[in-house]
């Protein structure tokens, strides 16, 4: 045993830092038709890690030329994605990745340095297990209240409220609360509505949104791997969103071939889902851009057997050429390895005319590419409901100039105001993004 935990950690030294360096920039892998090339095999992946650091005594994100950012609410736990009540009240969820169950299969020194690698990025904190309530009554643009709103749960993510019901989407289930306006916390005992994949949740995130009647909720479910190498028996109703039926629970598959569909909303013009997804690792750090696209129901897209469509990846055995056949392009590359976790459309946003049609995206950040990708948030303009060019940013400086991680974002929300709020799981901060302030203006809020 002792000689394995030395070969474990003399791995871990060894692969901080290794593997190949991108052959192209990263901008080549935005847009609908995304440069892909061949995949880079290599004897140890591409491990480049951005050490946790936080952000120093008065540091902040940068905003785009044009805005102002600010801290909306500080000093919360891992916090990672929001949801707004009617009253304007934000709720955030502070979870994390919850315990393996000991029935679990370990995936062996590869689990063991995952692991390292996600405690090493800010990841590996204990789960909070709370979702917590902001407050804004004055309109300063800084919570003035921040309060326990539900506890115990199990590393809940998404968030969705109908009429008087809000869902919450745990790791391992759906449940539902009653809720008054204006409540500044729930005791009451939660409702489960159904099951979710849990067990080994390599992907344990459970995004949620629900129909413009509520009748139906929309669950965002990532693989139990990277390209199934633990089996497709884990993989069931994974790597996929899920419907479920908000009055009974029956649920069915509604997209699927998803590697890990985090963010998701519906486009306010099309009125289609849309979502991103975070893609597969150790084809290089050039493959797979992350993507976001509109969802089709029964739609496929690729996972395991192939990325961006009908591209192949060949670890997969056996191969499946009749699912490739049936694989649907995606509408957006998002960038290799940019951990697009957050995504929200900017309806209600007052943020200026060329920030009025399209959607924000938060960029997590690489841990597996040379250079590092991501670690901002960006816009993308949309146009008839479609994505209509290049990218943009809006919030930057997440990484420091020696290259650690300050902060990384996650969530986006619009605010009651028009603001953007963006969580940052490594600052445990929520960030205010806005337009300056007006002079003579009542009040500082952009």
């Amino acid at each position: 045993m002792r000689n394995a935990l030395l070969i474990a950690s003399f791995g871990a030294v060894a692969l901080a830092g290794c593997g190949e360096r991108a052959k192209l920039d990263v901008a080549e892998g935005f847009g609908p038709d995304p440069r892909l090339p061949a995949p880079v095999k290599t004897l140890i992946p591409t491990v480049n890690i951005a050490e946790r650091t936080g952000w120093p005594a008065g540091g902040m994100p940068t905003a785009a030329a044009g805005l102002r950012v600010n801290g909306f609410a500080a000093g919360l736990d891992h916090p990672r994605w929001m949801t707004m009540l009617p009253n304007g009240d934000i709720l955030v969820a502070e979870s994390n990745k919850p315990p393996k169950p000991k029935e679990a299969k370990s995936g062996g020194l590869k689990d063991w340095f995952a692991s390292r690698v996600m405690k090493s990025a800010g990841a590996g904190v204990p789960s909070a297990n709370r979702i917590t309530l902001l407050r804004d009554a004055d309109g300063d643009g800084v919570a003035e209240l921040k309060t326990p709103f539900l506890t115990g749960l199990y590393s809940p993510f998404g968030m969705a409220l109908v009429g008087s019901t809000l869902y919450v989407a745990n790791a391992n289930a759906l449940i539902a609360y009653p809720y008054v306006e204006g409540a500044t916390r729930i005791d009451a005992q939660p409702r489960k509505i159904a099951d979710l994949p849990a067990g080994r949740n390599h992907h344990w995130t459970k995004s949620l949104v629900a129909s413009a009647d509520g009748s139906r909720l929309y669950v965002g479910v990532g693989s139990n791997s990277n390209v199934a190498e633990h089996g497709m028996a884990e993989e069931q109703e994974r790597a996929a969103i899920l419907q479920i039926d908000a009055a009974t629970g029956a649920k069915r598959v509604f997209a699927s071939g998803l590697r890990n569909p985090v963010g998701i909303d519906w486009n306010p013009e099309s009125g289609a889902l849309w979502t991103s997804v975070n893609e597969r690792d150790e084809l290089g750090s050039d493959l797979v851009p992350d993507y976001m696209t509109s969802v089709r129901p029964g739609g496929f897209y690729g996972w395991p057997w192939s990325y961006y469509g009908q591209n192949v990846d060949a670890r997969v055995k056996p191969a499946r050429p009749d699912l490739v056949a049936r694989a649907i392009k995606p509408d957006y590359a998002l960038g290799p390895h940019t951990a697009s976790l957050g995504l929200t459309f900017s309806d209600g946003a007052r943020l200026g005319p060329a920030l009025a049609n399209g959607a924000f995206i938060g960029q997590h950040g690489s841990w597996n590419r040379k250079p590092r990708s991501g670690y901002k948030v960006i816009f993308v303009p949309f146009q008839a409901g479609r994505p209509a060019g290049a990218p943009r940013d809006i919030l930057t400086g997440f990484l420091s100039s020696d290259g650690k991680a300050l902060g990384r974002p996650v969530g986006v929300q619009i605010a009651r105001d028009g603001a953007l709020l963006v969580a940052d799981d490594v600052g445990n901060v929520i960030w205010r993004v806005s337009l300056p302030a007006r002079p003579g203006a009542a009040g500082s809020a952009g």
